[in-house]
């Protein structure tokens, strides 16, 4: 961090860009984590993550009270999928350094490949509301979500909001804007989990990270906005950059890094 006003000037618009894209779609982490570990190479890995997760849960956080004001959530699915995000977040976090991930790594490019396919080819994917679940069924399949990508989330990390936004429009039938307002709330959980352990362990920069937190408020709010003007096409198109970018992103990691 000493003396170097340039690398806290990228950092902060980075912070702003990833605020911005996170709250359309999610896949914040994809702009801010590697601007971190450029800027500060010097830095453990595990405070870089737990810096981007603190600054990122305020951006997420604005966020999604900004849908909440404009938008009508599913509750009754949201809730749910908060609850098993957030503990098993925690749960995902602490296993990270005991269980091998190599295999899930090298699958993630196939699997978001597999889902920008499918989003392209089907036109009318994520433009209306169409319930698929009813009743205990539905609360039990969106606690089921919640568990598996927090889970993810703290294990492994890298597309959860477009894993979140994928699975709210294919298995719930909600719309691109629905499911992406649904997905911010649903972050909001896992970030606080991670975080939980993050702060535990001292892996967060306080200073830094609420400096980057400032930034990414702006970018959140200014992206949620955005979202809700343009609608369900507008994030479409941008869920599809945003997945084509995480193909790129986790197959660098699995076969290149």
């Amino acid at each position: 961090m000493d003396g170097l006003p340039f690398d806290l000037l990228a950092l902060c618009l980075a912070a702003f860009l990833a605020g911005l894209m996170d709250a359309i779609v999610g896949g914040g982490g994809l702009i801010q984590v590697p601007a971190l570990f450029i800027s500060l190479p010097q830095v453990v890995p595990a405070s870089l993550f737990g810096t981007n997760k603190f600054s990122a849960v305020f951006g997420t956080g604005v966020a999604a009270l900004t849908y909440v004001k404009k938008i009508r959530l599913p509750w009754r699915v949201v809730l749910p999928a908060v609850l098993g995000a957030f503990i098993f977040s925690f749960l995902g976090a602490r296993l990270v350094s005991s269980l091998p991930v190599d295999v899930v790594r090298k699958s993630l490019p196939f699997i978001f490949l597999t889902i920008l396919v499918y989003v392209t080819k089907q036109q009318e994917f994520g433009f209306h509301t169409a319930r698929r679940f009813q009743g205990r069924q539905e609360i039990l399949f969106a606690g089921l979500t919640g568990a598996l990508i927090g889970f993810y989330d703290g294990l492994i990390g890298p597309g959860t909001g477009s894993f979140l936004v994928f699975i709210f429009i294919r298995a719930f039938g909600y719309d691109f804007l629905t499911a992406s307002a649904s997905a911010k709330v649903v972050n909001v959980a896992c970030n606080l989990s991670a975080l939980a352990w993050f702060g535990y362990a001292g892996h967060i920069m306080w200073k830094l990270g609420l400096m980057m937190a400032l930034f990414n408020i702006v970018g959140a709010r200014a992206g949620a906005k955005l979202a809700i003007k343009h609608g369900s096409q507008f994030v479409r198109r941008i869920f599809q950059l945003v997945v084509g970018l995480l193909i790129i992103f986790t197959a660098k990691q699995a076969f290149w890094a």
